[in-house]
């Protein structure tokens, strides 16, 4: 890039945009009814300001950005094959063109290159928020903390800010990471969301065994005994049990052994067997992208009036199953690029990042970063349809597009610019 065209007054507003974008993605998509929205303001008009830099730099960014854009473009491509070739309606496919966010935040941070320490920032004010909404909801009389929306997606997108505040730390911040992940524990726990502990458990592994802090050894050691100590916790304590939904779960197993799938648990078991059904019925096609229930109505609860309300709930509340039974096996394969080329990426980004700084060190950074946010967003999808929904899916894009971004101009030496 041009030295003196950096000090123009267009291009410091654009990067001044892009770091209060970069803040306000996490900061405010919990803490706003319509939280999304001052991010897409902010990355349209930095985007805007300058149009021949984004093009440039769309030449410059190379392979990784043709990567991107080409798993976004296939998972929407899929979806509407799915929709044309079965001639159902394509449903909310807005849940999918939000993909395409993907690829334009990846060339937006590649170019505005907004500062990493603003988006940890903003994760921290999110989760104070998430926290203090989860208790206001809560002593109000709320059964589950939902923010304002659904209450599972409310945990999910906790705790990707959770990844954030651990992985995007900078260097001494780890005490306000910290701080981060028990404020995001306490609206996880509050929302009763169930599905959000093995991506939580795998984040808390990785954030104790990464930290370079002492040795190996005594690392193991104290994520063992955070382990023993919080399980004590849940059993010492009969309100955190109720609040976790775990007695309701083993209630649940009850009556799944009984033949009832009318419960949280049983429904998940039953749309998993529909699915399985629905897939080996039509692998090429599947029954309709966003029409996941059609599959229900071939139960003969579902096909009676008025139907029970599991057998109408839109989604399979598991990803795989939810994209290899609405579009076959295209739609497996689309799902997998939208996980696996982002984490194969970022997996790369990273080598070529520590290979430049010739050292190792603890694990963070955006590359870092990225990798884990993928895996705990696809162990959240095993229990919960995390593309079918607006929120999940535009964070989703959005978050991985700008760690991609981020993590590529930090894999490149700056005479490449």
């Amino acid at each position: 890039m041009n030295g003196r065209d950096d000090t123009t007054g267009r291009w410091r507003w654009a990067q001044g945009c892009a770091a209060a974008a970069a803040w306000c993605l996490p900061a405010l998509t919990l803490t706003l009814p319509k939280g999304l929205l001052p991010f897409g303001l902010l990355l349209l008009f930095s985007t805007l300001l300058v149009p021949g830099r984004m093009v440039a730099g769309a030449r410059t960014a190379g392979w990784p950005l043709l990567l991107a854009a080409a798993a976004a473009l296939f998972a929407l491509a899929v979806a509407f094959a799915s929709s044309w070739i079965l001639g159902v309606d394509p449903g909310e496919v807005d849940s999918r063109d939000r993909l395409l966010v993907l690829p334009w935040v990846l060339l937006w941070a590649w170019v505005l290159r907004p500062p990493l320490a603003w988006l940890w920032r903003g994760a921290l004010a999110g989760l104070v928020a998430a926290a203090l909404i989860a208790l206001v909801q809560v002593l109000g009389g709320a059964e589950r903390a939902a923010g304002w929306g659904n209450a599972i997606v409310f945990a999910d997108v906790v705790l990707l800010l959770m990844v954030l505040a651990v992985f995007c730390r900078p260097p001494g911040g780890a005490r306000w990471a910290v701080a981060g992940v028990a404020l995001g524990i306490v609206a996880v726990v509050l929302s009763g969301t169930r599905g959000t502990w093995p991506g939580l458990l795998v984040l808390l592994a990785l954030a104790v065994l990464g930290s370079g802090w002492k040795s190996r050894g005594r690392r193991f050691a104290v994520l063992a005994a955070a382990v023993v100590g919080a399980a004590a916790l849940v059993v010492a304590v009969p309100g955190l049990t109720e609040r976790m939904r775990l007695a309701e779960l083993r209630q649940d197993i009850v009556r799944i052994d009984r033949g009832d799938h009318d419960s949280s648990a049983g429904a998940r078991l039953e749309r998993l067997q529909v699915a399985t059904s629905a897939f080996v019925a039509q692998p090429w096609t599947g029954v309709g992208f966003a029409h996941f229930d059609r599959a229900m109505q071939r139960l003969p609860g579902c096909r009676q009036t008025p139907a029970a309300v599991r057998c109408r709930l839109g989604h399979a509340h598991n990803d795989l199953a939810e994209w290899a039974a609405t579009m076959g096996i295209p739609g497996v394969l689309a799902l997998a690029g939208l996980y696996g080329v982002p984490l194969w990426l970022f997996l790369r980004l990273r080598r070529e990042a520590l290979a430049i700084a010739g050292r190792g060190g603890c694990l963070r950074g955006p590359a870092t970063a990225g990798a884990v946010l993928v895996v705990v967003f696809a162990l959240c999808g095993l229990t919960q349809s995390m593309f079918a929904h607006q929120t999940t899916t535009s964070v989703y894009a959005a978050l991985v597009g700008l760690l991609l971004g981020l993590a590529l101009r930090e894999a490149r030496s700056p005479a490449r610019d």
